[in-house]
């Protein structure tokens, strides 16, 4: 079974980044052990990630070590409860990683997890104790906040100073945002009194799912395990339709972050919520108690934010590069379900936009790639899918005469391979548009099913960072045909397709209830030849604002499969005319544009506080710095509405719906309108790089 790359993006980031733990009950330690049906599946795992994943990785010394390592990055990420001392204890296991897994004698791993239970509980304690001191924050002492790549801390007198830190900076980043001592106080005993009970929660399903998921994770990222408890609530979700925000989560450390926002769903329609924002509170109703949810699960902020279609759910949100100490905001959304017509691909007309000069541009967004396959099993003829609503829509624009048409594929995470296919197929008249290879080196070649084209004439596609997999297929097909041009971002550059295996059926005698792996199974190469994995697709024309290719995407990901390449398909691609004309003209506009001055400066921004791994305890320091950048990104934010004629909403106006929309819509144009101009460019230049025949549309 094929899963659609986006569908398993959430996967992964609803049931398997974080187990959904789902026994409230506190665990005895002495339950926190392996039994013998946890024994047999880490058997079948390891063999069947050795011989059928795509990478084919046997058990090594230095897996066996990577394996130790992110085992305890699973546990304590930012490695503020284990000691070194602690982790040298279990040093004799950091080489025998793969007999653990090879015999299936998990004792070890729990007798890991018990320890860390322990220290998190001491921790908790001592957390609790230093609320009830005063604090001083006139000194010019630091805290480092991220933790991660710093050595773990040598003993537990290390510990109770770094403690001493974290809690001081819980405290002012509360005090800060405006709250009072006493909420303060309160809020942070019952966060540290839930991290511990959390913790406590944990049972030995859970343990056995983060340790299976350590040594996946340690082969490539996208390859998981779901515990039986795990696999039973993914199917509930896939069978339910749950009303919630439309917005995909993931954990951040202790935090929840917005990880994309669902197009047409509540959240993309109020306009306040965006991707990279963390999410520190939520409440019920416009007048139920804020909940501070720092430290919580992911799948218990899920919870929370879900609900019946039609209520009220209130977030406190950190703003996207808030450091700490930023001002929260408190947004309102409505839930309800995310319709199949708010997520389909719409057309626009742009004709009266300065620098085309009565030319007419349309521009076709759609924001992922959708097939009801339900409705294709029962033999439905008029099922929906993004190439019917696309050949439609092309119909549509040509009978309005426009003179070239972009494709908008930003924030396109993926979806059905198929569709990738059969889009393409409008716009090249016969071939290949992608190469699949197997784990066992077996290459498949997907083909324009359909002689003939819909539209022949100048073509733009738009992509950005967060445009993956199924995206990258259609993108890389048209540039490598020359049928037009590739502008904006480098995408994220996915290029692997996972399965998912039920493990009772690679034991088809056993009547116990394995789990089921997520297993990268192949890998997408253009018909050039070249992947679109890790290196994504990069645009023939890009745009200034985005952070540096290396910093985003596949590329990030700890074991990722590399670039490659292999023999090209057997293709006819256009002649391709010199582009360097439409990009000396596209520099000249994009460096007087304000749009994208403030693009470039607001990731200027960014990319700075992602250095910063400290923050300062000193209140007066903190304030200072809090008020700046939020007057900087105000006052750039600012700047560039007004001088598009558009109104600068109140973010502290929940109510004031329309006038976010109105910015959202302004900033989404600044890509948009210059993509429309090159092809303008190119059509008037006659260029061959757009495959144009102007006078087709006349």
């Amino acid at each position: 079974m094929w899963v659609h790359p986006f569908t398993a993006c959430l996967i992964s980031l609803a049931f398997l980044a974080t187990p959904a733990w789902t026994q409230l009950a506190e665990i005895d330690t002495k339950d926190l052990v392996p039994n013998p049906r946890q024994e047999r599946t880490a058997q079948v795992i390891l063999k069947v990630v050795e011989h059928h994943h795509y990478k084919k990785t046997p058990m090594s010394t230095e897996l066996s070590q990577r394996l130790f390592d992110r085992y305890w990055k699973s546990l304590d990420n930012n490695r503020s409860f284990m000691t070194q001392t602690d982790i040298e204890g279990f040093a004799a296991y950091r080489e025998r990683m793969g007999e653990i897994l090879k015999g299936g004698k998990l004792e070890p791993i729990y007798s890991m997890f018990r320890l860390y239970r322990q220290r998190v509980d001491e921790r908790m304690a001592k957390a609790l104790d230093l609320l009830l001191q005063h604090f001083d924050f006139s000194s010019q002492e630091e805290y480092r906040f991220d933790r991660a790549e710093v050595p773990w801390p040598k003993d537990a007198a290390a510990l109770d100073v770094l403690w001493l830190q974290r809690v001081k900076n819980d405290y002012l980043t509360l005090k800060v945002a405006g709250k009072s001592d006493g909420v303060i106080r309160d809020t942070l005993k019952r966060r540290y009194e839930g991290i511990g009970r959390r913790t406590r929660q944990i049972n030995a399903d859970d343990v056995f799912q983060i340790f299976i998921n350590a040594y996946t994770q340690s082969v490539e990222p996208h390859t998981s395990y779901m515990s039986p408890s795990v696999s039973e609530n993914f199917d509930i979700s896939m069978r339910l339709s749950l009303e919630g925000i439309g917005a995909v989560l993931k954990s951040d450390d202790e935090f929840t972050q917005v990880q994309k926002i669902i197009p047409g769903g509540p959240a993309a329609q109020s306009g306040q919520l965006h991707a990279s924002d963390r999410i520190v509170g939520v409440a019920q109703g416009r007048f139920g108690s804020m909940e501070d949810v720092v430290g919580w699960r992911l799948q218990d902020v899920v919870e929370k934010i879900r609900g019946p279609k039609k209520s009220l759910v209130r977030l406190q949100v950190q703003p996207k590069g808030g450091a700490a100490g930023e001002k929260f905001r408190e947004i309102v959304i409505e839930r309800n379900e995310i319709k199949l017509e708010e997520q389909a691909a719409k057309k626009s007309l742009l004709d009266n936009l300065p620098g085309l000069e009565g030319l007419k541009i349309g521009v076709i967004e759609i924001p992922t790639f959708y097939r009801d396959f339900r409705g294709q099993s029962k033999g439905q003829e008029d099922f929906r899918s993004t190439t019917r609503d696309v050949r439609q829509l092309l119909e549509e624009l040509k009978r309005d005469r426009v003179d070239g048409i972009v494709i908008d594929l930003r924030d396109n995470g993926g979806g059905s391979l198929a569709e990738a296919t059969e889009l393409t197929g409008l716009f090249i008249d016969e071939g290949p548009v992608v190469q699949v290879r197997s784990a066992n080196g077996k290459l498949d070649l997907e083909n324009d099913p359909e002689p003939g084209t819909v539209y022949d004439g100048p073509l733009g596609v738009l992509v950005n960072r967060e445009s993956a997999s199924a995206s990258e297929i259609f993108s890389g097909a048209i540039q490598d045909y020359r049928r037009g041009l590739v502008l904006g971002e480098t995408t994220f550059g996915k290029g692997t397709v996972q399965t998912l295996l039920d493990i009772n059926r690679l034991l088809p005698k056993e009547d116990k209830d394995f789990g089921r792996l997520r297993l990268t199974m192949a890998q997408f190469f253009r018909v050039s030849g070249d992947s679109t994995q890790h290196r994504g697709v990069v645009p023939d024309i890009g745009f200034p604002g985005g952070h540096d290719s290396d910093e985003e995407g596949e590329r990030t990901l700890d074991n990722a499969l590399p670039w490659a390449h292999i023999s090209p398909a057997h293709y006819a691609p256009l002649k391709l005319g010199s582009i360097e004309p439409l990009k000396l003209r596209s520099a000249e506009r994009v460096k007087a544009d304000s749009g994208f001055a403030l693009l470039t400066q607001r990731e200027v921004l960014l990319k700075e506080l992602d250095k910063h791994k400290v923050v300062s305890l000193n209140e007066t320091r903190r304030r200072q710095e809090s008020e700046q950048r939020e007057k900087l990104f105000k006052d750039q934010k600012s700047h560039f509405l007004k001088l598009q004629g558009v109104t600068v909403p109140d973010e502290d106006d929940n109510e004031d719906t329309e006038a976010k929309k109105d910015e959202q819509n302004a900033i989404k144009h600044i890509g948009l309108d210059e993509s429309a101009r090159i092809l303008a460019d190119a059509i008037r230049l006659n260029s061959p790089a757009v495959a144009a025949h102007a006078a087709m549309a006349h």
